[in-house]
């Protein structure tokens, strides 16, 4: 019964942790690919080749449904991957489809043509690598018209969280904000397209301003993730136990992942 997390690090432990909230009797198996971390700074060739691994990993390990808790190989390697096509069973979601339709008050399933909705100027906060591939704008563009998408790549805010430097990770935040607000002074909404960046939220949210809307990724991807598995049931997989894998050092990604989120979590070698 198995559903599979993939992250390029620990930033899906977020997504984790909002799933389990939601659907505690299913089973979770998550893969960081620590060896590789960050995602954001890499080609999308690079990208792609990475994240088809670590599927084909989730899916050996007894998952039918693999959710890419990473924006970036949403991003970079989603589309690439299902063009391609998966194994006949097989199914991988990305996290921008949640985002999009809170962002739109639009269900995915509603092919009508798009529409003007009522937020016109939009934050995107990302990693380098998901603002250079436009996914984000591409995606909305097929349900919403006259939105107004400013992106900043906030480098560096992924290494300060991984490395546990919060003080640094919020000075680059406060950063990047202000790098946003002189090129759209004034946004309705702000994307947190980045999995690490809901530990930042109240930051994001000091420096933004309480009348900006912060789009968060976690519980928007578990609720969703929950309407799927309603609807498609077959796509629990056949794992019964809970298991987290890294490609890093799994002692040291444990200790990480442990302070990450205040509850021991214990890795082992993918």
């Amino acid at each position: 019964m198995a559903v599979g997390i993939f992250d390029s690090g620990l930033g899906g432990l977020t997504v984790w942790q909002a799933v389990r909230a939601r659907m505690p009797e299913l089973p979770l198996h998550y893969l960081a690919d620590s060896a590789h971390a960050p995602y954001g700074v890499r080609d999308a060739e690079d990208i792609h080749r990475l994240t088809k691994q670590a599927v084909e990993r989730l899916w050996d390990s007894g998952c039918d449904l693999v959710v890419l808790a990473c924006n970036t190989a949403s991003a970079a390697a989603l589309r690439r991957m299902q063009e391609a096509g998966v194994p006949e069973g097989k199914r991988v979601l990305g996290v921008f489809v949640p985002l999009i339709e809170a962002l739109t008050e639009r269900s995915w399933g509603d092919n009508s043509p798009p529409r003007e909705v009522e937020v016109r100027n939009v934050a995107l906060f990302a990693t380098p690598a998901t603002v250079s591939s436009r996914a984000f704008q591409r995606e909305l563009a097929f349900r919403a018209i006259g939105v107004d998408v400013e992106a900043q790549a906030c480098g560096g805010v992924v290494d300060a969280i991984e490395d546990g430097d919060m003080i640094l990770a919020e000075a680059l935040v406060r950063s990047h904000v202000d790098a946003l607000k002189r090129k759209m002074p004034a946004p309705q909404a702000a994307i947190l397209g980045c999995t690490h960046y809901p530990l930042m939220q109240a930051i994001f949210q000091d420096a933004l301003g309480a009348d900006v809307s912060v789009y968060s990724q976690p519980t928007l991807v578990a609720e969703s993730l929950a309407d799927y598995l309603e609807r498609h049931p077959q796509m629990r997989g056949a794992g019964e136990t809970n298991l987290f894998l890294t490609t890093g050092d799994a002692q040291r990604v444990s200790d990480r992942a442990t302070q990450f989120l205040r509850r021991q979590i214990t890795f082992e070698a993918a």
